[in-house]
């Protein structure tokens, strides 16, 4: 007895699936060729991206500062592959670097040409933070070129709990321009000095010592600086040529430089969110202006506040 109603249950929902199955297919084959009253939610792409997915374009020819990328050796040519297969399929922060540039790129290559260093190094301070002036790294290095305390320091910047110019444009590029030129003049190629802000000059020297070998290319180096150069060449590419690897950000999305006056301080402020009150603006903006600004006080020195253009 049990059997059979089990018998009967199962014949009968084989019926049910038949019957459901028959069902939509009819519905399928009504709609897949357009039911009038049925539309797809899904947004036609105008301009779809390039039309390849994770194929970047690899130049014949590359320079960087003035030098050659050998491109001609598989090792390198490879390296540079992997790092632009990165770069060009990271969308989120390859669009937010190409609206931040306009803002930050005409003043760090003003800054460095008067350093004597190539404007090509912009890239370097791009593979550091991605040109956010507020970035902290997990070492707690900081800012646009990402200095560690103690060598911030070491290359003249004020750190304290007043002030931090490891967050100020203009006093981090000059102390960047110093390192770079000092790694430069030791191992006597760009590609070294930048391979030296990554690792430190004295550990590379270490790595040149025991491998006998000068030229970043032929070092076998820790994974990190091994890459860095790399990274630093991936993203001048896709900076320098984004609708090249499927990027398209017009000027008019891309973010302004600040528009500003300088007003020279030499006496303690006891209380920035009143001077700025006193200067027409909120202490929002005065830190955003000047973001080297750790607190609500100032002590005496000798500083350059960036005040609004118009007060």
């Amino acid at each position: 007895m049990v059997r059979s109603r089990v018998i009967k249950h199962v014949v009968a929902g084989l019926l049910v699936g038949v019957v459901g199955a028959s069902i939509c297919f009819l519905c399928y084959e009504e709609w897949g060729v357009g039911f009038p009253l049925v539309q797809s939610s899904t947004p036609q792409l105008s301009n779809p991206r390039g039309g390849y997915v994770g194929a970047p374009i690899v130049p014949d020819t590359l320079y960087f500062a003035g030098e050659r990328v050998p491109l001609e050796r598989a090792d390198v040519l490879e390296s540079l592959d992997r790092e632009l297969c990165v770069a060009s399929n990271w969308h989120s922060q390859i669009l937010l670097m190409l609206k931040r540039s306009s803002r930050y790129f005409p003043e760090i290559d003003s800054l460095l040409t008067a350093n004597g260093i190539p404007r090509d190094f912009k890239y370097l301070a791009v593979a550091e933070s991605s040109l956010n002036e507020r970035a902290i790294s997990p070492s707690r290095a900081v800012g646009l070129w990402q200095f560690l305390e103690k060598v911030g320091q070491e290359y003249g910047l004020q750190i304290d709990d007043e002030v931090d110019q490891r967050y100020d444009i203009a006093c981090a590029t000059a102390a960047a321009c110093r390192y770079l030129q000092g790694a430069y003049q030791r191992f006597g190629s760009w590609f070294m000095a930048a391979a030296a802000y990554n690792m430190g000059n004295n550990g590379l020297q270490r790595v040149v010592g025991l491998q006998g070998a000068t030229n970043y290319f032929d070092l076998h180096l820790n994974i990190e600086t091994s890459r860095y150069v790399y990274r630093i060449l991936a993203l001048k590419l896709v900076l320098e040529h984004p609708e090249l690897y499927g990027f398209q950000v017009p000027n008019s999305e891309r973010y302004a430089p600040y528009t500003y006056r300088k007003l020279f301080v030499d006496s303690t402020i006891n209380d920035l969110a009143l001077f700025a009150q006193a200067h027409k603006m909120t202490y929002k903006q005065l830190r955003r202006l000047n973001p080297w600004l750790r607190g609500y006080k100032l002590s005496g020195g000798k500083y350059t506040l960036r005040m609004p253009a118009k007060p």
